[in-house]
């Protein structure tokens, strides 16, 4: 594994556009996924289920009690924990996660991670508002903590999530078990490995502010700022970098204010020059994710997911829930069962090899984009044109110029991650 530096960028960027600041009747939700660069990241299809009363559902760390029917899921995640760093179900709902820290300490023990935070939550709400409330019910109850690294040294964050769906977004903030929230009704909006939320809250952890007043950091008087009393007043390097990222991603989108569509947010999400599509030292961006959700019940929601690390060097491709939808199985990395090092104590001694097919075809691309300039062009290339063909595909879908039948339409993403793979053969 890679050394970690405790000041180096750590980071991710999430955005939200929500009509009118869209330019189709649309809320656009993106997400860069920055982890540590020798990570793997699968896409998982978790179809929907009913479960027996009284089950339990093991997490990445711990169990907790499961409910009586989870909802179809699509999932970017680490391939080596439960949980996931952005994702979407079947009602419309999407959900990002940001680490976090804050004035209240981040405990080493195990507990949920962010990552699981959003699983369960998109596995059981049908708004955004309903994961929010999901997420506030399960840090009261369980906690936040543990590991988010595969690695021996323990690296643990608190979370910042933003979650959408058709009609609306939430940006929610945590600080232990305390945590703020802000609605989105209109514009756009991003987060970035910081506070965010100000003075403009729309509910609140009942005891948020108590507990600000019993430890000394807000006077009563004085009108609550949740970013200013809970952030940190020494930042560290990591959380110094992440407000140039906040503020170029904002700068972006008020750009393009009223003219947002998932081609922009794919563009903002391959912005280098921002920090936002990440390279630096043991960082990257490891997967990117762009979901359009129309205000018309009637039309799909359409999500892009890369699988691949560098957005900037991936094909977005298109997911839609429905009938047909299955498991790619060529980005699901391979499990380890009860030898996994996620699963032995203690956990992460040895390494094991988590690349899925796409991944390892990828990253045979990016060796030739980096090294043959003629073939490299020649690969980016076939990976523009084969992402425009679902862009295009997608407009027809929505403009209802396309009607294909429902298996089609479900199979869509594993048609485009298979003609990805033939471009890398």
């Amino acid at each position: 594994m890679a050394s970690w530096n405790p000041d180096a960028p750590c980071s991710c960027d999430c955005f939200v556009s929500v009509p009118p600041a869209s330019a189709v009747p649309a809320v656009i939700f993106a997400k860069n996924s920055d982890r540590p660069r020798d990570e793997v990241q699968e896409v998982v299809f978790i179809p929907a289920s009913t479960h027996a009363p009284g089950s339990r559902l093991q997490c990445t760390y711990i169990e907790v009690d499961q409910v009586s029917k989870t909802h179809a899921v699509i999932l970017s995640r680490p391939s080596w924990l439960w949980g996931a760093e952005m994702g979407a179900n079947e009602h419309g709902v999407c959900i990002g996660n940001e680490a976090v820290w804050t004035k209240e300490p981040v405990g080493e023990g195990e507990a949920l991670l962010g990552m699981d935070l959003l699983r369960l939550a998109l596995e059981r709400s049908r708004s955004a508002l309903e994961a929010l409330h999901v997420i506030a019910g399960l840090l009261e109850r369980y906690g936040q903590g543990g590991s988010c690294r595969e690695d021996p040294a323990p690296f643990c964050y608190h979370n910042t999530f933003l979650l959408a769906d058709r009609m609306e977004a939430w940006v929610l903030e945590t600080a232990g078990r305390l945590w703020a929230a802000q609605r989105i009704q209109e514009g756009a909006r991003n987060i970035s490995n910081q506070l965010s939320i100000g003075t403009d809250i729309s509910a609140e952890h009942s005891e948020l502010r108590t507990h600000a007043r019993a430890q000394g950091w807000w006077g009563g008087q004085s009108t609550f700022d949740f970013a200013q009393v809970f952030s940190l007043t020494q930042q560290p390097v990591r959380m110094e970098a992440a407000k140039a990222r906040f503020q170029a991603g904002r700068e972006l989108l008020r750009q393009h204010q009223g003219g947002i569509t998932a081609e922009v947010m794919m563009g903002i999400l391959r912005n280098k020059e921002s920090g936002i599509c990440m390279d630096s030292g043991g960082f990257r961006t490891m997967a990117s994710m762009v979901s359009i959700l129309p205000r018309d019940p009637a039309q799909p929601c359409v999500h892009f997911l890369t699988a691949t690390p560098d957005p900037s060097r991936s094909v977005f491709k298109p997911f839609i829930f429905g009938a047909g939808v299955a498991q790619a199985p060529q980005v699901l990395s391979p499990t380890f069962g009860a030898q996994d090092p996620v699963r032995t104590q203690p956990r992460f001694q040895t390494q094991v090899d988590r690349r899925h097919t796409l991944y390892r075809g990828h990253q045979v691309a990016l060796g030739l984009m980096e090294k043959e300039q003629d073939r490299g062009q020649q690969l980016r290339q076939k990976q523009r044109d084969l992402e425009q063909e679902g862009l295009e595909a997608v407009r027809g879908l929505l403009a209802g110029e396309w009607a294909p039948p429902p298996q089609e339409l479900g199979a869509l993403f594993q048609t485009f991650v298979e003609r990805e793979s033939q471009v890398y053969a």
